[in-house]
């Protein structure tokens, strides 16, 4: 039953879909499991690059089935763009299965999200503004218009009729802002549909069926560890589960089904929008780290925050996820410095040293890095295609984060390209 977990174990943009893309093709099945056009994944297949929102990153190899999970938010006007695009850039879309339970991402969810973190002010929680969290909100409400009302337009209008009976209210009444039109949305989702509709299956089955007979499954989620709703760094986090547990209830499917956990870090570290970031770099060193490695958001475009390596975050989400192993992704962008920090500890406001992450966000949100300069290499690693040419130095790196977390590093990661992973022996 050899089902595998991709993670991110950092901030969410760690390059996870350019690892599922190089993993794809030996799995039998991808299954997305939650989030939705709220991430990007940049993949780089070949000589062409694909920014994905919603579609998982497998789509790219033929033949490949492709899930969208019951604990995905789905916005069905992104959805059809994607495929149309994907398409018309000669791609089949036909691997792709969608969950009837998936919940939709609707028009009145997009107003709400940014009307109210506008309304927040200072405390702006930093969100893509793509309507994720007020869908989230709806499903755990059960208000939500989930992907299976879709074929039923009695059922679709009655639910658009009764949702929109309270959200009008808030726009209006809260937000000022003019109700929105049922009969309108009715007619774009009933569009919407006819494009969806080949694609809706019981993926909670399909998955169940394959790892059963024997075939393998490629669990992927989106954003990253510290972002989880319930353990990451709230409230600085996503409406949804990125760690490995979600992919059991956002695809339908037992914890034993799950044979492995691969987590994916930068060699360095970044986060978008607003929230604490101990070992993030000083402002001069942030700006080579986000030109060199172009960390700007493939969602919103939004600069990146930057920093340094920080062993305290990624040893907690070895043990929130049970990793297995470790995947460095972008070690290129480091070969810029002399000497490389990485952030071993925190130092807490009573003035105690920890290493593991602290349980109260107050002690987070004012805990100051502890680091440890490593040497630098100096060199490009672009053109490295095996791991025994690499600089002695950035190969000490990898092995010594190994020997920190006590976790195998089984890829690294020195540029853009499916070529440009190497495999440490």
């Amino acid at each position: 039953m050899p089902g595998t977990v991709i993670v991110g174990a950092q901030w969410g943009d760690e390059g996870k879909g350019k690892i599922v893309d190089l993993l794809a093709e030996r799995f039998d099945v991808v299954a997305r499991y939650q989030g939705g056009n709220n991430a990007g994944h940049t993949v780089v297949h070949g000589d062409q690059q694909f920014v994905f929102h919603l579609l998982p990153s497998g789509i790219l190899e033929p033949g490949k089935i492709c899930v969208l999970g019951n604990g995905v938010v789905i916005d069905p006007q992104v959805l059809c763009g994607e495929l149309d695009a994907l398409e018309g850039r000669g791609r089949s879309v036909d691997g792709l299965r969608i969950s009837g339970n998936a919940h939709l991402v609707m028009p009145w969810h997009r107003l709400l999200d940014a009307q109210s973190e506008l309304r927040l002010g200072p405390l702006q929680i930093g969100t893509t503004k793509r309507g994720i969290g007020p869908a989230y909100q709806d499903k755990a409400a059960r208000l939500g218009i989930r992907v299976q009302d879709v074929l039923d337009p009695g059922i679709l209008r009655e639910k658009i009729e009764a949702a929109l009976a309270i959200k009008n209210e808030q726009l209006e009444r809260i937000y000022g802002l003019e109700p929105l039109d049922g009969e309108a949305i009715f007619a774009d989702l009933v569009r919407f549909a006819e494009r969806m509709k080949p694609f809706i299956a019981d993926t909670s089955l399909l998955v169940e069926d394959a790892l059963r007979e024997g075939r393998s499954v490629l669990f992927e989620g989106a954003q990253g560890t510290l972002l989880d709703l319930d353990n990451g760094t709230y409230p600085f986090v996503t409406s949804s589960n990125p760690t490995a547990g979600g992919a059991c209830t956002g695809t339908g499917i037992g914890p034993t089904r799950i044979s492995s956990v691969v987590g994916v870090a930068k060699a360095y570290l970044t986060r978008v929008g607003a929230g604490p970031f101990p070992s993030e770099a000083d402002p001069e060193r942030a700006a080579r780290i986000r030109e060199v490695g172009a960390e700007f958001g493939a969602t919103t475009g939004r600069e990146r925050r930057c920093g340094w390596l920080d062993l305290v975050g990624l040893r907690f989400a070895a043990r929130l996820n049970g990793l297995t192993e470790l995947v460095l992704t972008k070690l290129d962008v480091l070969s810029i410095f002399d000497t490389v920090p990485v952030c071993v500890a925190y130092r807490l406001r009573d003035g105690s040293v920890v290493q593991d992450f602290p349980a109260h966000q107050s002690d987070f949100h004012h805990a100051e890095p502890v680091f440890e300069e490593l040497p630098g290499w100096g060199a490009d690693l672009s053109g490295v295609t095996e791991w025994q040419n690499l600089p002695a130095a950035a190969r000490e790196y990898v092995r010594w984060v190994e020997e920190r977390l006590d976790l195998p590093v089984s890829m690294v990661g020195v540029g853009q390209r499916r070529d440009q992973i190497l495999e440490p022996r």
